[in-house]
């Protein structure tokens, strides 16, 4: 197996709003609060769901990976409800190999309502529900020990519960790779994930906000300092400004494509560290890997969601 993801397993709930929604209820746009299912459920009360969707940010990665011909697999926390059992047959549809076997619990499968507003910027309510649960017993350690990539997502770190699992996952992979997930994820675990980082990660995928905020940074020379002096992949999406990857003293950048029909932005960082993932583990340069990714990401950002089929 190529990569196995691990991440929140969360069916997305996607629905338009106007700005004034936002402000009403609270929320900053362009970020991922955590809520609880009574709060879910009154958000969602006064809104037109748009479509329902099997999500979470490493499971979109792999499933984009799926679609580029890559052999993946996926490893998440549901419930036995209707809800987990659509989350899986989702995966399955998509060619991706589910390893978690779900059973009757008391917290019911996650679930994430998507707002998307007029500019086509997403913010995110979570009811992490069972996802945010996972523990070590739910990590299949042969599946990882058997994929060349372990891929996580930041997000599962927020919950506190996982910490042993991530542990056990790191500790019996092949090479780890990790999207830093949001900027509110990186101010509460900054020294978590700063020593993930610099002492367990191979790769890391971040947005210029979350790493800029992971090293207090001032400006964006000192992201490049930090990058030539971590001696690791670092991979950074900077908006209309490209993106681009730091190896050891290798700076490799790529620009935008343009004259896009951009509807919603969920699932950009997604499925652009999908796009760069099949590069690398199909040995492209560096740069050529950045190209797959803004690829990838183009194409999600003109239709809703985070899926691509």
């Amino acid at each position: 197996m190529k990569i196995l993801g691990i991440g929140n397993a969360i069916v997305d709930v996607i629905c338009k709003v106007n700005d004034d929604f936002l402000l009403k209820n609270k929320l900053t746009k362009s970020t991922m609060k955590l809520v609880n299912e009574n709060e879910f459920k009154k958000l969602l009360s006064s809104l037109k769901i748009e479509e329902t969707i099997s999500g979470g940010s490493v499971a979109n990665s792999v499933v984009g990976l799926s679609h580029l011909g890559n052999n993946v697999g996926f490893i998440g926390k549901v419930n036995d409800d209707e809800l987990g059992n659509k989350y899986e047959d989702g995966l399955k549809k998509e060619k991706v190999k589910y390893f978690y076997s779900k059973k009757k619990e008391k917290v019911s499968t996650g679930t994430c309502l998507i707002l998307i507003t007029p500019d086509s910027e997403r913010t995110m309510c979570t009811f992490l529900g069972i996802a945010g649960k996972i523990n070590e017993s739910d990590i299949n350690i042969e599946a990882i020990k058997k994929s060349e990539i372990t891929f996580f997502e930041g997000y599962l770190w927020d919950e506190g519960h996982p910490k042993k699992a991530f542990e056990i996952a790191i500790k019996n992979s092949k090479k780890t790779a990790m999207s830093l997930s949001d900027k509110f994820c990186v101010d509460r675990h900054k020294l978590n994930f700063l020593n993930l980082v610099k002492n367990s990660l191979d790769i890391t995928f971040a947005n210029e906000q979350e790493i800029l905020s992971l090293i207090d940074g001032k400006n964006f020379d000192d992201v490049i300092s930090f990058g030539k002096n971590l001696g690791k992949l670092i991979v950074i999406t900077r908006g209309e400004k490209g993106s681009l990857a730091i190896k050891n003293g290798e700076v490799a950048e790529f620009g935008i494509k343009k004259n896009l029909n951009i509807v919603d932005l969920t699932g950009a960082g997604d499925l652009f560290a999908a796009g760069f993932l099949h590069g690398y583990i199909n040995n492209r340069t560096l740069k050529e890997c950045l190209e797959k990714g803004t690829d990838m990401s183009s194409k999600i950002i003109q239709i809703i969601g985070a899926r691509l089929s």
